[in-house]
């Protein structure tokens, strides 16, 4: 008989869990050769430990309270078939398994791990590979996924499923993980009063974070790189983006964020670089950005005539080919106490404030914008003196788009 040895800190995880159950074991020398024979004589609060192996089960319906544990990363084998784990019970822990090869299908989304109408679930130091969708949640509540790997290949968008998938769902901790080669990164869908904390999503083929309908979220301290673009945020209310980097979007129509038809937003201490653009607004209204950074950008800002009561408060604007584009001639919005490097004005009273406006918008980035082709003459004398005619004797940028007193130095935060 195996000795049932482990870790106090693995056991002190899942007490909330178990601490009324009893310990199953399932493995080629134990009581349970499958996990499903394990669940189907399982009660509510009992703890499950898988040891390791390679376990082929066609799919494995969690519909009991209990905590499902793998001892040395055991491997569940979805064949390329199956949804592997449905879990339908609230009060479930899964923990401690690669997961592979689950089933792709145009018509259900099946997934490595899918949620179904529950609450209470946790999803904890996963490896999951090769999946169509990786973790999919579904009118769920109060759920936790956290520190798991995500992988995939997908070829296409269409062949292809996302990462962290959340649909209808509220009250969420998505914590710590690592997703990559997906479709999107992370995914929600009406999802409401959750936070995205502290991943790293890479390399996916649209989006690495992309809201739709959800509002009163917050994500912070996420990393966002090399993705088709970084962030997406459409018809949402009151999102929260802190402390997040946005890097390597190249690509047409690429960017750090899209803001699209959202409301009540706040932007702050996050870092745009190397993106094609850094922030792309259009129909958004009553955002505050506040003390980011932008730098090695194509356009930091692109701000669309549908924008109003925009606050670009004490940013900074480094090194980027364009600051700030917009496509119209009125401009409803604020910028106040940014630092440019571009700007070459003086301060004479020495409170640190430029003494004159700044125009960050130049007069080629007005007619880039309506006829891109132009973008072959940039850097040419004649868009140099365009640019510095049109700071002199303002006539087709918006007047209300300037920096009354920029910043004379580089703005630090904490």
């Amino acid at each position: 008989m195996i000795k049932k040895s482990y870790p106090l800190l693995l056991i002190l995880l899942f007490i909330g869990t178990s601490v009324f159950g009893k310990r199953m074991y399932v493995g080629p020398k134990e009581n349970y050769k499958s996990i499903t024979s394990a669940l189907e004589a399982a009660k509510n609060a009992d703890s499950i430990f898988v040891l390791k192996g390679i376990y082929q089960e066609k799919n494995i319906i969690m519909d009991k309270s209990v905590a499902l544990i793998g001892i040395n990363y055991p491997i569940l084998d979805g064949q390329g078939l199956y949804e592997i784990l449905s879990i339908k019970a609230p009060n479930v822990t899964v923990s401690g398994f690669e997961i592979i090869r689950c089933g792709i299908s145009s018509i259900r989304d099946m997934a490595a791990i899918k949620v179904y109408d529950t609450h209470h679930v946790k999803i904890i130091n996963n490896h999951i590979k090769k999946a169509f969708f990786g973790i999919y949640l579904q009118y769920s509540k109060n759920c936790q996924i956290q520190n798991n790997v995500i992988t995939a290949k997908g070829i296409t968008e269409q062949e292809s499923g996302n990462g962290i998938h959340c649909w209808n769902s509220s009250y969420l901790q998505i914590i710590n993980n690592k997703i990559s080669g997906h479709r999107d990164g992370i995914y929600f869908e009406f999802v409401t009063h959750s936070k995205i904390v502290k991943n790293h999503s890479f390399k996916n083929m649209r989006y690495g974070l992309h809201f739709m309908f959800s509002n009163n979220d917050t994500y912070e301290g996420n990393r966002f790189t090399e993705n088709g673009a970084g962030v997406a945020v459409m018809f949402s209310n009151h999102v929260n983006m802190f402390h997040n980097y946005f890097e390597k979007s190249w690509g047409d129509a690429a960017y750090g964020i899209l803001l699209k038809e959202i409301a009540e937003g706040k932007i702050m201490y996050n870092h745009f670089s190397s993106n094609t653009m850094g922030v792309y607004m259009e129909g958004a209204t009553n955002i505050q950005m506040k003390h980011n950074l932008f730098e090695k950008n194509g356009w930091a800002l692109k701000v669309q005539a549908s924008c109003q009561n925009i606050t670009i408060e004490e940013n900074n604007f480094l090194a980027n080919t364009f600051d700030v584009s917009t496509n119209g001639t009125l401009f409803l919005s604020n910028f106040q106490h940014n630092y440019w490097d571009k700007y070459d004005g003086y301060d004479l009273d020495k409170n640190h404030l430029g003494d004159i406006p700044y125009r960050p918008i130049s007069l080629f980035s007005v007619i880039l914008e309506k006829n891109p082709t132009t973008l072959i003459m940039f850097r040419s004398f004649i868009a140099v003196l365009l640019d510095k005619t049109e700071k002199n004797l303002p006539s087709l940028t918006p007047e209300q788009l300037k920096d009354e007193h920029p910043r004379m130095k580089p703005i630090k935060w904490i």
